[in-house]
């Protein structure tokens, strides 16, 4: 028989998450699990009680009946003091824990003898990503931190053009691109903002230009690679600072949404948007600081709380973004969990097996049997390969170019010449064992494939398409032999030559429009 697992209503207030639903409970219950869920738990995600009965799911009508009937209890929010005291030698916790500010919490889950397994601490490795649950909530802070700036920013993100007078786009910073910036970044260009990101690390501005943003450089050779810190952004140093610093002064009068997102583990949030950055933005202006409950990378900065400053600029310091679209966050944290079960449940009998020698596994939990596991080992796989330094391409000297041209000069005409002559020969040789009127046709076809030869050989292939459409307008010229048949006396030539002329009609007003079309699609506009 397999174990029970439960999902506790939060007691954290304001949290509307929760760490089961009834999709994925339906998949726990393939894994052989029980599951169970206290009344109510659902109601601030949208989910009833009914909904989860329906789905074969166990309600209790309290959290102590609940924390008693489970045997593994799956969470979101880190644990309050009265819900850890709940926990029996035996039990496994699983929900966001962060150990290394909760020390208490954690001296408190190992003396309990329960099994704890923290979704922060997942390393970030390929094979965890399914149960990355920091991801899962940072792209949803992402996207709702751009949804939160338009409902406090008093204009359209794109611009427009109307009879009442021209808008112009909003300009969006996001700074930090981990998985919340590029979710802002996402969602503020699809608005059609003009968008601008900022990341210490250079090797994300591939990334945020294929997202259709602007990276924004900074004079500093410097450049500090965050590759080795599995996946997060390094600290910078105090020179690097200094140019980020000046480079924000310079873009804030500018700007009319900042969205900060720079966060590194076990430290407070970096100052990055200054009190004399938002006193030189405009006023109607936003700043959304997603780094709040950590301090803020803005001064100005109130954890929980919507201030304006002096000059008119909105700073939305909340901390709870994930929870503000509750039904989404459960959704993917509840997929994360039952990942996680299908890791730790490799049978599917209901029964988990907690192998330490797992990297993912072990990396998440935190206290085992009594015994705090914190911190992990580094994981055997490195989570993000260090990137391979780019070779400097060689500055040629002026005669070096110029030796380069002659020599590949050169070499065309030594082609060109050998082409023409192998050509001479075959059509000599012919010559000497083919009629005269032979000779004057193929003289004629050697020469058109020469010449289309030496025309499309050195055109661009986007061109292609295009060309071969002129080319085919251009071959129509035969419509002139159709229309001299016309004037025949025979009817059947007569009707031939007119399906001739229609047809060839067709292939050269064809041709020329899709030419132009095509050529259309490389001309911005």
């Amino acid at each position: 028989m397999g174990l029970k697992i439960g999902s506790p209503k939060e007691i954290y207030a304001g949290e509307a998450r929760v760490g089961m639903t009834p999709d994925s409970a339906l998949q726990l219950q393939k894994l052989g699990y029980d599951c169970v869920i206290e009344a109510g738990a659902g109601k601030g995600a949208g989910l009833s009680d009914e909904a989860y009965r329906a789905a074969g799911v166990t309600v209790v009508e309290t959290a102590a009946a609940l924390y008693e009937t489970a045997d593994i209890i799956a969470k979101v929010r880190p644990p309050e003091s009265v819900e850890v005291d709940r926990l029996t030698p035996g039990k496994t916790l699983i929900s966001f824990f962060y150990p290394a500010q909760n020390k208490e919490l954690l001296d408190q889950a190992a003396s309990k003898g329960a099994n704890v397994i923290a979704m922060d601490m997942v390393p970030r490795i390929s094979r965890a990503q399914k149960m990355d649950a920091l991801s899962s909530m940072a792209n949803i802070a992402g996207y709702r931190a751009v949804i939160e700036a338009g409902s406090n920013f008093g204009r359209f993100f794109t611009g427009q053009v109307t009879a009442a007078g021209k808008v112009p786009p909003a300009k969006v910073l996001v700074i930090g691109a981990g998985v919340a910036g590029l979710a802002a970044i996402g969602t503020a260009t699809s608005l059609g903002a003009i968008t601008y990101a900022f990341d210490v690390r250079p090797e994300v501005a591939e990334q945020i230009e294929s997202m259709g943003a602007q990276f924004v450089y900074l004079e500093f050779e410097a450049a500090q690679d965050g590759a080795a810190t599995g996946g997060y952004a390094a600290p910078s140093s105090p020179e690097f600072r200094e140019k980020q610093l000046a480079k924000f002064r310079e873009l804030a009068p500018e700007i009319d949404i900042v969205i900060t997102t720079a966060l590194i583990p076990g430290r407070d949030a970096p100052k990055l948007w200054l009190a004399d950055m938002v006193a030189a933005m405009k006023p109607g202006s936003v700043v959304v600081d997603l780094a709040a409950e950590r301090g803020g990378n803005c001064d100005l900065t109130v954890p929980d709380q919507k201030i304006v400053s002096d000059n008119g600029v909105t700073i939305v310091g909340y901390t709870d973004f994930p929870s503000r679209m509750a039904a989404q966050a459960s959704t993917l944290y509840s997929t994360n969990i039952r990942h996680m079960m299908t890791d730790l449940t490799p049978a599917k009998d209901g029964v988990p097996v907690h192998n330490m020698e797992d990297d993912v596994i072990r990396g998440a939990t935190v206290t085992k049997d009594g015994a705090i596991t914190f911190p992990p080992p580094p994981p055997k796989i490195q989570a993000i390969a260090a990137a391979k330094p780019k070779e400097k391409v060689k500055e040629l000297t002026p005669e070096e170019k110029r030796a380069q041209e002659i020599a590949a000069f050169k070499t065309q005409t030594r082609n060109q010449v050998g082409l023409l002559v192998g050509a001479g020969a075959l059509i000599l040789l012919a010559g000497l064992y083919t009629p005269a009127s032979f000779m004057s046709h193929f003289i004629v076809f050697v020469l058109a494939c020469f010449v289309g030869f030496q025309v499309i050989w050195n055109v661009s292939h986007s061109l292609h398409t295009p060309l071969m459409a002129i080319t085919n307008a251009i071959s129509s010229i035969i419509i002139l032999g159709a229309l001299m048949q016309i004037g025949s006396s025979n009817y059947l030539v007569i009707i031939l030559g007119a399906l001739s002329v229609l047809m060839a009609g067709i292939n050269i007003f064809g041709g020329f429009m899709v030419t132009r079309r095509m050529l259309a699609m490389f001309q911005k506009s």
